[in-house]
């Protein structure tokens, strides 16, 4: 019987993801459009995008303090590694997201207001040529995040609908 992740690796990881396919999909509008609706969107956009950079570092202090479930011992050596290669490169997109968001902000000279809380303070000087290269990393991160997540959704479903070996159902905090 395979053991479940942590109540709040679980919290954490099914609103982060609500939060960062809703940021991810935000982002993918927000390009095509100049609609009315773009400005209190991009604003959202950039308060969530902090929300999920700080999230993401306390996911990654429960799971330094939470070890995950073991994978079943029946799985293929290159499927842990794997498993093991894009949970790493999930992780570097949820950190590389919101940070090249940030600075391309920054470069472009335009504040990052946190949900009219306050004011990010600007860590870099306006430059608009990296400010274009900026932009271009966060729409490849993006684009690399969503390819990602696809392979993790194929991967879950695999795991919990062919082999039924545990690993979703302890993500889902289910008894198997």
């Amino acid at each position: 019987m395979m053991k479940n992740f942590s109540r709040s690796a679980r919290w954490l990881h099914w609103s982060m993801a609500l939060i960062l396919l809703s940021l991810l999909f935000a982002g993918l509008t927000m390009v095509r459009s100049l609609e009315p609706w773009q400005l209190p969107l991009l604003q959202l956009h950039k308060s969530f995008g902090f929300a999920a950079l700080v999230l993401v570092l306390v996911r990654l202090v429960v799971r330094m303090r939470h070890a995950a479930p073991p994978l079943p011992a029946d799985l293929a050596k290159w499927q842990r590694a794997s498993a093991r290669v894009s949970h790493v490169l999930l992780y570097l997109c949820m950190l590389a997201m919101p940070v090249s968001g940030y600075l391309m902000q920054n470069a472009a000279g335009r504040p990052i207001e946190v949900f009219g809380l306050f004011t990010l303070p600007p860590l870099l000087e306006v430059d608009l040529a990296l400010y274009g290269i900026l932009r271009e990393l966060h729409g490849w991160v993006a684009f690399s995040f969503i390819l990602l997540i696809l392979l993790h959704v194929g991967a879950a479903l695999q795991h919990g609908l062919i082999r039924r070996d545990g690993v979703l159902q302890s993500m889902l905090g289910r008894r198997h």
